[in-house]
């Protein structure tokens, strides 16, 4: 499974809104400066997360967009299913032997858990730590 730039500026983009403490509306265009994303690219992706009832948008002068629900509400399986559509690590295992469908699903089931018990909040609050060497994932 590859989460694509979709999903991955899409949790960018809440996570933004999460750390403004005083939920006031916030631009695509701060958010875009602050993480040197493309505006264009930003503003392509916030309607399906305002279409799933995630984000709320503010119009006027200082307006702009916020959490729709609190932070806590809200999974990181709810914006990468939003943006990314269902999560499979493979495609078509109906084929495959018992085996492999078995350690496709353990697979699929892990991702799953991590992506469903991880709120926003929880990646809100998240302080990096320094070490020598970040981790590396493999999937």
């Amino acid at each position: 499974m590859k989460i694509s730039t979709k999903g991955r500026y899409g949790l960018t983009i809440m996570i933004a809104l999460a750390k403004c403490k005083d939920q006031k509306p916030l631009s695509l265009k701060s958010i875009a400066q602050n993480h040197d994303l493309s505006e264009h690219y930003l503003e392509q992706l916030v309607p399906a997360l305002r279409n799933a009832g995630l984000v709320k948008s503010v119009r006027g002068a200082y307006g702009g967009y916020k959490l729709a629900r609190s932070a806590s509400q809200i999974t990181a399986a709810d914006i990468i299913r939003t943006l990314e559509g269902p999560i499979t690590p493979v495609e078509g295992i109906e084929d495959e032997e018992p085996a492999q469908q078995s350690l496709w699903i353990r697979i699929r089931d892990a991702v799953k858990d991590v992506l469903d018990t991880t709120t926003l909040a929880d990646l809100s609050k998240y302080e990096e730590v320094e070490e020598n060497e970040p981790y590396m994932f493999y999937i």
